[in-house]
This record gives C-alpha cells, sequence and structure tokens, in this order.
C-alpha cells in the first residue's frame, strides 16, 4: 500500500504492549448498574435471568477469543483470564480491553430478549474494563479468590437486607440500620432464627458465582447418510466430541478446584 505525507500521525499512537509471561487478566464490570436494575425490575436479592445473561455473555467472549483460559463472573461482573504466553494482537492492552467489553456488551443487547422475554430492554447497559497483570499462579489464584470471597459477601449480605426489607417489612435505609456492625455469623443467625433460611442451602451459583472453563463433552446429532446398496438417505445418531466452554459453581478458594483442572494453569494448555 502507497504511504500518504499524513502517515506520520502513527507515530503519536502509544505503545501499550502488556509484559510478557504474566497472566492477563481483563475484569469489566456494569456501568451505573444499580439504576439499571431497578429500570428493568430485576427481582431482588437475585434475578436468575440476569445471571444467566451475564454468563452467556461471557461464554460468547471465550468462544469468540480462544487465548482466555478461565473466567469468574458474580453479580455484574466477569473477569477474563487470558494465557501466559498469549501473543494475541502483540499482547496491545487497548485490544485486549476493547475486543472484551465491544463483544460482551452487543451479546448482552442481542440475547437480552431470550432472558427476558416480557421485560422491553429500556436502553442500551454499558461495561466499563481494566486490565491487570498477575505474574505468578499463586497471584491470579489469590485473585480469582478475591472475587469469590467478594462474593459471598455481598450475597450474604444482601440476602439478609432483602428478607428484612420484603418479609419484615422494614424500610431499605432501616435494614441498612440493622445489619450495620453485623458479622457474618450474625446475619447467618437472622437469616435463620427469623426467616427459617439455612445460608448453606442457598443456590450454588448465588454463593459461588459462576466460573466457566473449557471442557470436551459429547455430543448426540443426527445426520442424514447414504447407506451401501439404499437407495435412500437414512437419519442415524453420531457422537462427536468438540470442546465448550463450561459453567460450574464450585469453590474456587480452595485446592481442590486447581487439582481437578491442572490444564488451566499448564504452560502449553
Amino acid at each position: 500500500m502507497a504511504k500518504s505525507k499524513f502517515e506520520y500521525v502513527r507515530g503519536f499512537e502509544a505503545d501499550d504492549a502488556l509484559l510478557p509471561n504474566c497472566w492477563i487478566v481483563v475484569r469489566l464490570d456494569g456501568r451505573n448498574f444499580h439504576r439499571f436494575a431497578e429500570q428493568h425490575e430485576f427481582k431482588k436479592p437475585n434475578d436468575d435471568r440476569a445471571l444467566h445473561l451475564m454468563t452467556k455473555c461471557a461464554q460468547t467472549v471465550m468462544q469468540e477469543l480462544e487465548d482466555i483460559a478461565i473466567a469468574y463472573g458474580q453479580s455484574d461482573e466477569y473477569s477474563f483470564v487470558f494465557k501466559k504466553k498469549s501473543k494475541w494482537f502483540k499482547r496491545r492492552a487497548s485490544k485486549f480491553m476493547t475486543h472484551v467489553v465491544s463483544q460482551f456488551a452487543s451479546s448482552y443487547v442481542f440475547y437480552w430478549k431470550d432472558y427476558f422475554k416480557d421485560q422491553q430492554l429500556l436502553y442500551p447497559p454499558g461495561f466499563d474494563g481494566r486490565i491487570v497483570l498477575y505474574p505468578s499462579d499463586q497471584n491470579l489464584k489469590d485473585y480469582l479468590s478475591w472475587r469469590q470471597a467478594d462474593c459471598h459477601i455481598n450475597n450474604l449480605y444482601n440476602t439478609v437486607f432483602w428478607m428484612l426489607v420484603q418479609r419484615s417489612g422494614l424500610t431499605p435505609v432501616q435494614a441498612q440500620d440493622r445489619l450495620q456492625g453485623t458479622l457474618a455469623g450474625d446475619k447467618n443467625e437472622i437469616l435463620f432464627s427469623e426467616f427459617n433460611i439455612n445460608y448453606n442451602n442457598e443456590p450454588l451459583m448465588y454463593r459461588k458465582g459462576t466460573v466457566l472453563i473449557w471442557q470436551k463433552v459429547n455430543e448426540v446429532i443426527t445426520k442424514k447418510i447414504k447407506l451401501p446398496k439404499e437407495t435412500e438417505e437414512k437419519e442415524v445418531e453420531v457422537t462427536r466430541t468438540r470442546t465448550k466452554v463450561v459453567p460450574l459453581h464450585c469453590d474456587i478458594i480452595g485446592d481442590q478446584f486447581w487439582e481437578e483442572y491442572p490444564e488451566i494453569l499448564a504452560e502449553d494448555s
């Protein structure tokens, strides 16, 4: 391609290449999602439709950007972990950020109707993102543990808060005052003694968030084939193995998860 006299402006572009041999984490969050949830009548404390939609969007991102080794999501956030040795787009931070956030946001709008069938999308949602580098496997595991611990803390609080509002008739301010200074044990006691709720029996998706990993799964499909000495095609079932993005709702703070899925941290994965 012929050069023009205007090409010098490319020299103003900043070099934003990320350090090599580091885990790249892109975390996105919903922008002003408290208002978005109210405007779209999300159920409290957890709306399965919204959580499953977030996971669908994250799966779409992973399928488009196959260098993602694992993702973790809760509430209105998702973290995408790119492989240490990823050379995707020459490790340019802006490329990682814009591709993840734009793919996620467009997927949220595209798949909205599949999860909120009776709720019209009133305005486009917004998401912001950030990039953090983690040089060691332990740093990465601690990051994901931090996000899951945050999920537990927030969900326990929200579960008690909304029980006090919805079933005890407290105003939001009164519920907030009631919970001020309480510890986890206090919140569990309120749930059990006042609402007969054992927090440990709440769905894992609420308490643990969602982990997305790559797994090989067997799929049974129907194909039309023409058998020898037959004049017409016949439908037969065929089993094939595919690598898909699979959601899990499990603990990732302990060692068991990482021992069960060692390929996530493997250098040649």
